[in-house]
């Protein structure tokens, strides 16, 4: 029974073919680059040329730690480099769309980190920049490339589960936002920050929505300003609904990260590990249940590598496969306007309390 897993396994794949490798230049050296960027980087052979940050000591500290060999000592620096191909942009969302803008006009392609603008009109204005100068923009919506999100979604379009009727993700448990000053303050937080991440690997599973519903709250006594327990619905043409139910207040230690999808003939369902004892977390897990191959109950799949750091090679990889070889990256700056606009549409739903249509 396993065989039948190979396709699953290469469906998964992240890593960069031989030849397809380009420079890059990291833009950013904060935890998420210490801890993910750079360890999936070199485990996926991507060559990093340089790394800058504001913070020129820990930019030394974790270039020493990774291998890069240079620290930059600007970002016209760094722009200036006639070597690197790709700029990984990794610093707080309101400054990534100037550094972007700069980095198109420098010829770099570019990896921008979710959330990729703060509204649509701006992603399309990088697009468009982009287009003209013929360069490529992949965003860092990772999670998609998650051995267990990405085995599951192979599945699906595999047809194991028949026609998708039901994706959801329950995720509840205790978020520390005190590392994140500008996040702690900031009046939108749990689904432009956090959820994005489900929305974008239910889009990339069912595709766009038609409505869309969203209930926010704060738990008293929380630290955060924002909205930290979130519930959103999404209406799919047909048949398919989806349902993101998370909550960063959970007081009691029983930390659960949980997926399933839900169709004609079966089901998959899984766990996020990472969630349970982040940021070092445990192995994801994956079970289908499927009529049509037929399994007998449910049929473990074997995940290997973990969403941190592992799963943040995917855009990479895929964003050099496209400069390479041509076509887009996925999720390419274009597609992620999608993520864009539904987060834009479940605020909205949340302000106005009621349902809102996506066009």
């Amino acid at each position: 029974m396993l065989d039948i897993f190979a396709p699953i396994a290469a469906a998964c794949d992240i890593s960069v073919p031989p030849g397809e490798g380009l420079p890059v230049a990291v833009v950013g050296a904060g935890a998420i680059v210490d801890v993910a960027h750079l360890p999936s980087y070199r485990s996926a052979g991507v060559e990093v040329r340089g790394l800058f940050d504001l913070d020129a000591e820990r930019a030394q500290a974790v270039a020493g730690r990774h291998g890069v060999p240079t620290v930059h000592p600007s970002l016209d620096a760094l722009l200036a480099d006639p070597e690197v191909r790709i700029v990984d942009i990794a610093v707080a969302p309101a400054a990534q769309p100037e550094i972007a803008r700069r980095a198109l006009e420098a010829g770099k392609h570019l990896l921008c980190q979710k959330p990729f603008v703060p509204d649509e009109a701006t992603g399309r204005e990088l697009i468009d920049l982009a287009d003209r100068l013929g360069l490529k923009i992949a965003v860092n919506q990772q999670l998609r490339y998650d051995e267990g999100i990405a085995a599951a979604r192979a599945m699906v379009e595999a047809g194991w589960i028949g026609e998708p009727t039901a994706m959801t993700f329950t995720v509840n448990i205790a978020t520390d936002w005190s590392p994140w000053p500008w996040l702690v303050r900031n009046d939108r937080l749990e689904i432009m920050y956090h959820s994005i991440h489900y929305l974008d690997a239910v889009r990339s599973v069912l595709g766009d929505p038609e409505t869309v519903f969203c209930a926010g709250g704060r738990t008293p006594g929380q630290l955060a300003t924002g909205e930290t327990r979130t519930i959103s619905t999404l209406v799919f043409p047909g048949n398919a609904r989806a349902l993101v139910h998370a909550t960063h207040e959970n007081r009691t230690g029983d930390p659960e990260a949980l997926f399933r999808i839900d169709g004609s003939q079966g089901a998959i369902r899984g766990t996020l590990g990472l969630l349970y004892d982040y940021p070092h977390g445990r192995p994801d897990t994956l079970e289908v249940n499927s009529r049509s191959l037929p399994t007998d109950g449910w049929l473990p799949y074997p995940v290997t590598r973990r969403w941190i750091p592992d799963a943040f090679a995917g855009p990479m990889a895929s964003l050099m496969r496209a400069v390479s070889g041509g076509g887009e990256p996925h999720p390419s700056a274009r597609d992620n306007l999608g993520t864009i606009r539904l987060v834009d549409r479940l605020y909205a739903s949340m302000d106005a309390g009621h349902s809102m249509p996506m066009e």
